[in-house]
């Protein structure tokens, strides 16, 4: 087989198993890396549709240097290790030494902004795109954002995502801690923070019903978009509708209450010992008819604004859309934009938006209303 240009570092997990699937798919061959060769296997084999595609099986030790030798001579690095801002530095710092574009799929903000302001320039330096969040969280609101956009006058953003599938273990730790870490709005083109344990009620699109909603780590968008002409304000809640979210929402108000006030690292062992419990076994895959997500932006200027929504299905699934579709486009020239950088702005909003409609993931034309 040729010489894959594509790591996915993290293959074992639940999200790096349909990442795979989709890059089969497309018949993109890869490596998947991790720190455990036989545990690589064992989930690889469960993955059908890498029945006869190419693709090999690397052991690494988790370390900058050891990853710095896997990644050389490679073109891209998919990172699914989480929580991010604990142990994924090191694989960052690896893909500057080797050279090689770098994505992941985290929902922490706070690692959003470590990467942009420690490392954003130093891979634009190389011609290298560094795009955290290329995924469901924190894509599809830029991809409905960006439609808005394209009204003229347009300056803020109110984003509402919402979905009803389950949550992997990994993205489960990294979203508890997000919420029990400071979570930023985009207010003047300041970042302002949210409060701590509060919920909101919203009104979600394709419901007649009223939702709780979290800031839920922020979202990425007041990230993307700090230092986007176009953009003054931006904020982003979720909402979920899993029986078991009010449960969170509880969660994160207890939290409040009894562990506030401890050092951060020990917050941080509290909240991965949550996920650890909340989470125990990996989800199935998901299932079109049942696991729905809608994103919508309400989008305003000085005297006007429209309303996007976008429809559709499998966020993780979509998350393995817009891996696949991203890899692909790199490594055919497409890529538009280096350095610190949204999927969705390096590789075109239409472009990943048409991708997953096609998938069957999207409504094949968003839903733009005046209002």
């Amino acid at each position: 087989m040729s010489q894959p240009e594509v790591v996915l570092y993290g293959a074992s997990g639940y999200t790096g198993k349909l990442v795979s699937w989709h890059l089969a798919e497309m018949g993109i061959p890869f490596v998947a890396a991790g720190r455990n060769k036989d545990r690589l296997k064992l989930e690889m084999d469960l993955v059908p549709e890498l029945a006869g595609h190419p693709y090999e099986i690397a052991e690494v030790a988790h370390d900058r240097e050891s990853l710095a030798k896997l990644f050389a001579g490679k073109k891209v690095v998919y990172n699914f290790v989480g929580p991010f801002m604990q142990l994924s530095e090191c694989v960052v710092q690896a893909c500057l030494d080797a050279g090689v574009h770098y994505f992941d799929t985290t929902g922490e903000t706070d690692w959003m902004l470590m990467l942009r302001d420690k490392y954003g320039a130093a891979f634009a330096a190389q011609d290298l795109l560094l795009s955290p969040a290329s995924s469901y969280m924190w894509q599809a609101g830029v991809l409905a954002a960006e439609i808005a956009l394209e009204t003229p006058g347009i300056d803020t953003l109110d984003i509402l995502y919402f979905g009803t599938s389950d949550t992997s273990e990994a993205s489960t730790m990294s979203f508890l801690r997000m919420c029990t870490n400071p979570q930023y709005f985009l207010e003047n083109n300041e970042l302002v923070q949210w409060p701590y344990g509060v919920s909101y009620p919203v009104r979600v699109a394709d419901h007649n019903r009223i939702f709780a909603a979290l800031p839920w780590s922020g979202g990425g968008e007041p990230i993307w978009y700090q230092h986007d002409a176009r953009v003054s304000n931006c904020q982003v809640l979720t909402a979920f509708g899993s029986p078991l979210f009010p449960a969170v929402i509880k969660l994160l108000e207890d939290f409040e209450r009894d562990h506030r006030g401890k050092s951060p690292e020990e917050r941080e062992e509290i909240t991965n010992a949550i996920g650890n419990q909340l989470v125990s076994v990996e989800p199935g895959r998901e299932k079109p008819a049942v696991n729905r997500t809608v994103t919508t932006v309400v989008a305003r200027g000085d005297t006007g604004g429209v309303e996007v929504m976008i429809m559709g299905n499998c966020g993780y699934r979509q998350t393995a859309l817009i891996a696949a579709e991203s890899v692909r486009r790199l490594l055919n020239g497409q890529l538009l934009k280096t350095g610190f950088q949204a999927a969705s702005h390096a590789f075109g909003a239409r472009n990943l938006i048409n991708a997953l409609a096609e998938r069957g993931y999207f409504t094949t034309t968003p839903t733009v209303r005046a209002i």
